[in-house]
């Protein structure tokens, strides 16, 4: 994680240092009628660059049935684009599988620069941010309110947070995390148990340690959000993560079985962060559309 974490942050401050904020410019640009697809890239929902999302629509949508797949991207909360190589496969399985679903690919403020920008919540900020567009424009992209989250390692955090802590304005019919942290104060602690140095890199994100920040890392953790109303979540993890450790998806499960919150939990024995086997892939798609067949009707 130290060598992800390094990587990601010093590859930051340069994009930073590129980026320009220019004034947001709402995308008004017209939205064909329900019974055409509509497709486009890079459509803002704030002022920053990185405050863009891909939309996909498809034809013949209704806002009582067209339901809606969000995706955020990983990338330790300092790296990452909805377009990386691993991604795009993924939502373009996404479109074959679920032809009938509004399918939305979120980017967000990403954390870099000297002295440290975007750190979070700047990225929880963000998912919110762009939830709440998609919310306020639903009647004109013809979507439904069954509505499911996903995302992958720091994208499913940011994914649990806004479904279990800021399910406003729409909350999900269902969760999908892959390999995701879910308490922050856990993750720190088992990095500073095993390198302090990884522990260094998560406090300089998190603006300090659990015991001198210790709000930030409780706001920051799904798992403490967690009540019976929360939703189907499931998770995948593989039994030889050493970036987020495996039992951050165990206990998540507990919880949600404490009170009584529908899950499955999906383990990969042998995968480690981010599996890139196709087998392996094509098995938790499998598992996920199941999953969200069965429990957003």
């Amino acid at each position: 994680m130290k060598r992800i974490l390094l990587y990601t942050l010093c590859l930051s401050i340069f994009i930073t240092a590129c980026n320009k904020e220019d004034d947001f410019k709402p995308d008004n640009s017209p939205i064909p009628p329900p019974s055409q697809a509509y497709n486009k890239s890079n459509v803002s929902y704030g002022p920053d660059a990185l405050q863009a999302m891909d939309i996909y629509l498809p034809a013949g949508r209704s806002a009582a049935t067209t339901k809606v797949f969000i995706f955020i991207h990983g990338g330790a909360w300092a790296e990452g684009d909805k377009a990386d190589a691993d991604h795009a496969p993924l939502i373009d399985s996404l479109r074959r599988r679920l032809p009938d679903w509004a399918i939305f690919n979120l980017n967000y403020r990403l954390a870099g620069g000297i002295p440290l920008k975007n750190k979070f919540p700047a990225q929880e900020e963000d998912i919110k941010k762009a939830i709440q567009y998609i919310y306020d424009k639903r009647q004109t992209f013809t979507i439904s309110d069954k509505w499911v989250f996903a995302g992958a390692s720091a994208g499913a955090h940011l994914a649990l947070l806004q479904g279990y802590k800021n399910n406003s304005p729409i909350k999900p019919k269902a969760i999908i995390d892959l390999f995701g942290p879910n308490d922050m104060t856990a993750l720190y602690n088992s990095y500073n148990n095993n390198d302090p140095a990884e522990a260094v890199l998560i406090s300089l994100l998190m603006s300090g340690t659990p015991s001198n920040n210790p709000t930030m890392y409780h706001d920051s953790s799904p798992i403490n959000y967690v009540t019976a109303q929360s939703a189907p979540t499931i998770i995948f993890h593989g039994g030889l993560d050493d970036v987020v450790p495996k039992e951050q998806s165990y206990t998540l499960q507990a919880k949600l079985n404490s009170v009584s919150v529908q899950n499955q939990l999906v383990y990969y024995e042998n995968q480690t962060h981010g599996w890139s086997d196709p087998a392996i892939w094509y098995d938790c798609l499998n598992k996920a559309q199941s999953f969200i067949t069965a429990n957003v009707p």
